[in-house]
């Protein structure tokens, strides 16, 4: 009787024991994949994805000639990624649907010439500032739009990005918005020259790179505007804290050994906006 019951009740410890080890098994796996973070996933996948516009001449354009992607924030990009032993992929959007695919985890870095402010630091991280500059206006060549100051801006059209920080301040001094869709550098300006708008407030350097671009229209820098200072980094996820540590080791590293600057001096016709302009805040 004795040993029937041990040939009966072996089996089903056996099978007990198994599925309680299985259990076990299973509840180590869940918790790994949970401890598991969006730098771990990366690493994993070995591909860092980028948001950015391809349509902002100096910071992220298609080369007319190959059709390359390139451009400041572009090639900083890629040399971050190089330096994480990982390869980039671009995915090529408007401003507004970057910032938030950057928030739904779609990508894991949007580079734009994002300019950092204290309301999208409460919602995004943002990398060691890459670079430095303010507020110009592009205006018609030939009458400045008929604007001296930034209190000329009211019931003037200002073209641009709505969300855009330079948008924001036209409409603060009363301009009527005007906006696109990714549109182009080229479709911006032209508007201006022809007159469907009458100016584009905007970073300096990207506004004389684009002026610089397109000789024949009847656009200029507005020779007396300068304002807002402001900084620009790369932006991330709020919640990849291991991802902005390991970006900002690299890009201290690009501006420690000069990287940046001669990245910043190819597309910016020789100036270094890594560096602080002397401009009153």
């Amino acid at each position: 009787m004795n040993n029937t019951k041990k040939i009966f009740f072996a089996p089903a410890f056996l099978a007990a024991s198994t599925l309680l080890l299985a259990a076990c098994g299973g509840e180590s796996e869940n918790s790994s994949e949970e401890e598991k973070t969006a730098w771990d996933e990366i690493q994993e996948e070995g591909s860092l994805t980028v948001a950015t516009s391809g349509t902002l001449l100096a910071t992220s354009f298609r080369d007319e000639e190959s059709d390359e992607l390139t451009g400041f924030e572009v090639e900083v990009a890629r040399e971050v990624a190089e330096r994480l032993d990982l390869e980039v992929e671009f995915k090529e959007m408007g401003f507004d649907e970057m910032l938030s695919s950057v928030q739904t985890g779609q990508v894991d870095i949007a580079a734009n010439d994002i300019e950092i402010t204290e309301d999208r630091a409460e919602e995004f991280i943002f990398s060691t500032p890459i670079k430095h500059s303010y507020g110009t206006a592009v205006v018609r060549k030939d009458d400045l739009s008929g604007i001296e100051t930034l209190e000329d801006l009211e019931g003037k059209k200002a073209a641009g990005a709505s969300t855009s920080i330079y948008m924001e301040i036209a409409r603060s001094y009363g301009a009527e918005e005007v906006t696109y869709d990714n549109a182009s550098n080229e479709v911006y300006l032209r508007d201006v020259s022809i007159g469907r708008t009458d100016v584009i407030l905007n970073d300096y350097y990207l506004s004389t790179f684009g002026v610089a671009a397109f000789p024949d229209m009847n656009i200029t820098i507005h020779p007396d505007i300068k304002y807002a200072p402001s900084e620009v980094g790369l932006v991330m996820n709020k919640d990849n804290e291991e991802l902005a540590e390991n970006v900002n080791r690299v890009l201290e590293e690009m501006l420690e050994d000069g990287t940046i600057t001669e990245i910043s001096e190819e597309f910016f016709g020789g100036a270094d906006v890594s560096v602080k302009p002397d401009i009153e805040e």
